[in-house]
């Protein structure tokens, strides 16, 4: 009985003297992490004079904004405010961009106008406004040729549909010879009109006899007028 009372103490000793086995699954959280590194970045920036970094509430670390000088505001042309709130070298800023106007710069306006100058402004920029009265446009002169818009309003066909006699010496050659001399169908069917169309074709450019020389089609103009 003794022997065992003896080894129940020696037991209860070395339990006493056992070192606490850690959890292991508890390990260091990303919010402990992200601590750290702030603190480190802040003990960093304290020693070179700098802007530290913050802690954001999602746990991530907000960088400080970069430092941006009165110069390099002044040449993209944004105007530097104060810590109070009030605008900085406003003519600086705005010397090196003349084409910015400071007409909202209520400081900059207050000191070069009165009620007075900006009613005699308003006075003058009523004498200068003019009223133009619509007039009717002038008539066509006749050195411009025939008027094809009126030519394709007026004609009772549609492209392709014969109306007008036509030899049968002219051939596709001298039709594709003749029409290629003109720049545009438009150009060639006032030449046709000028030269005595559509009831002559003395160059053969209307050898179906509908009138339109050249392939020229009037129904552009005629969707135009009817305001398709």
């Amino acid at each position: 009985m003794k022997k065992i009372a003896i080894i129940g103490v020696s037991l209860l000793g070395l339990a006493a003297c056992g070192q606490p086995v850690p959890d292991s699954g508890a390990g260091v959280g990303f919010n402990d992490y992200a601590q750290y590194e702030l603190e480190r970045a802040q003990r960093e920036a304290a020693l070179q004079g700098t802007t530290a970094p913050t802690l954001a509430q999602n746990g991530a670390i907000v960088p400080p904004a970069p430092a941006v000088s009165t110069t390099e505001l002044a040449e993209a042309g944004i105007v530097p405010v104060e810590a109070d709130g009030t605008v900085a070298e406003t003519q600086t800023a705005l010397a090196s961009n003349p084409d910015i106007s400071d007409e909202q710069d209520f400081s900059a306006v207050s000191s070069r106008e009165s009620i007075e100058s900006d009613a005699e402004r308003r006075e003058r920029q009523a004498a200068a406004y003019q009223l133009i009265e619509a007039t009717a446009l002038p008539d066509r002169s006749g050195s411009t040729g025939p008027n094809i818009i009126q030519y394709a309003l007026q004609a009772p066909n549609d492209r392709g549909e014969p109306v007008f006699d036509r030899s049968s010496i002219s051939g596709e050659g001298r039709f594709q010879r003749n029409c290629a001399k003109y720049r545009t169908p438009d150009d060639a069917q006032r030449d046709f009109i000028s030269r005595g169309g559509p009831q002559r074709d003395r160059l053969g450019i209307d050898p179906d006899g509908d009138g339109f020389a050249c392939g020229w089609d009037p129904q552009a103009f005629r969707a135009f007028a009817a305001g398709n």
